[in-house]
């Protein structure tokens, strides 16, 4: 399936926190969108596998992606290695997405930075013909590189390139942050705050 945008996260709620605003405005102009979850999240304080991949669903089904894959890495102990990127490199050329929405490069959660740069070297790495992959059917598949890799803020600061106001969507980003009830909380004062012009700062990476 052809899509327009892929928006990738490291843990199952990355793209809800980090993009999922976005995901919706562009999803309602029409585009065609999908997300990759890198890890089952498995590490995480509260909630389980089995709960992830429900709540997972249930986000996904809120945003109207058309897609929604999680690539099974070790959730902590992944690493940016050729293993790893070829295994984001299958997917990247399955999807053949015109832009990808991933992790900053760096970040407060090591598990961000280091999904960023496995993003970003495997959108490079996608676009060579000399790195040979197979589709699931086991059909070798054709070399795809993005137009471009954004990536999106979650807890340190970095200076945008691009402000994305999602203010007239906030609503629908925020039911989808709420599928995660083993996850998050949310308070009447907080619901309240999300009525404030809400903005998507990320960073623009060309590939």
């Amino acid at each position: 399936m052809k899509l327009d945008i892929l928006a990738i996260g490291v843990h199952p709620d990355d793209v809800e926190l980090g993009c999922a605003g976005t995901l919706v405005k562009e999803i309602q102009r029409g585009k065609k969108a999908g997300i990759i979850d890198l890890t089952q999240g498995e590490l995480g304080t509260r909630g389980t596998i089995e709960t992830r991949y429900t709540e997972a669903a249930a986000a996904a089904k809120v945003l109207g992606v058309l897609v929604r894959e999680n690539l099974k890495m070790r959730d902590g102990f992944f690493k940016n290695d050729e293993d790893h990127q070829l295994l984001l490199i299958k997917a990247i050329r399955k999807y053949r997405p015109d832009i990808i929405l991933g992790n900053v490069l760096t970040d407060r959660h090591p598990d961000h930075g280091r999904a960023g740069n496995l993003i970003n070297d495997a959108c490079f790495l996608s676009g060579l013909a000399k790195i040979e992959t197979l589709d699931d059917e086991g059909n070798a598949q054709e070399k795809w590189r993005p137009r471009y890799f954004l990536q999106y803020m979650q807890d340190w600061y970095h200076e945008p390139d691009l402000l994305i106001d999602v203010s007239d969507v906030v609503d629908t980003k925020m039911r989808s942050i709420d599928a995660y009830i083993t996850q998050f909380h949310t308070t009447e004062s907080e619901a309240a705050d999300h009525k404030l012009i809400y903005l998507h700062p990320i960073l623009k990476k060309v590939s």
